[in-house]
């Protein structure tokens, strides 16, 4: 087992590839936080599954879009699971539309969830290391529409590129800290379009077989 005694989280993991991720660290021996806005609905699926690989699952609810809650999450985390080593920035959603029906309320829910999420969920996870004085790891899931265009998912496209940025830009900042961001872009979801803090439903290992190449290294 590659991540014996790792102490995960893994933003909405309820489902989709979240849970696939929960589920891979579980059976590579990592303890996984999981993270959704409802742990009473698909979350407890991703726990049991967790549970039944043998590690410890802890469902801690947050809205990662609001920076108090992305902060909260963390502290949770490490209060319920102890000292953490590993962070996966995967919760996300998308709002289509045509680019100039757009409305200001879905264009700010996408970019405060897959952006300003991710942003503030590092940062707390960041000075929890270094309080710590411990290396950590975090992967940030992007997608190919980090690069590629799609229409009528002019705000989606935007919060992967900035995520794409978020992960450079962090990485060379505090070298210090052995904190080393890595990003992993999937190819577009197999599951439908959903406004749920997570990209799909029908998920499974493969999918993140690079996130965990990312750990190990």
């Amino acid at each position: 087992m590659q991540l014996q005694g790792k102490r995960s989280v893994v933003t909405g993991s309820g489902r989709g590839i979240g849970r696939a991720i929960a589920v891979r660290f579980a059976r590579e021996g990592a303890d996984v936080v999981i993270n959704d806005l409802d742990i009473q609905g698909p979350a407890r699926e991703t726990v049991a599954q967790v549970e039944a690989a043998g590690r410890r699952g802890v469902p801690i609810q947050a809205d990662i879009s609001q920076a108090d809650q992305a902060r909260r999450l963390i502290d949770d985390a490490v209060r319920q699971l102890g000292p953490l080593d590993i962070l996966v920035n995967n919760a996300g959603i998308e709002k289509r539309a045509p680019f100039v029906e757009v409305t200001e309320a879905d264009y700010d829910k996408v970019l405060q969830v897959n952006l300003k999420g991710a942003f503030f969920v590092t940062q707390a996870f960041v000075r929890h290391l270094l309080d710590d004085k411990r290396p950590g790891r975090i992967i940030n899931i992007s997608s190919v529409h980090e690069d590629w265009p799609m229409p009528e998912n002019t705000p989606y496209c935007l919060s992967k590129g900035g995520m794409r940025m978020l992960t450079r830009t962090a990485g060379i900042e505090r070298p210090d800290a052995h904190t080393w961001p890595g990003p992993h872009a999937p190819p577009a979801d197999r599951g439908p379009p959903t406004d749920a803090p997570t990209p799909g439903d029908q998920a499974d290992d493969r999918d993140h077989g690079a996130a965990l190449t990312e750990v190990r290294g």
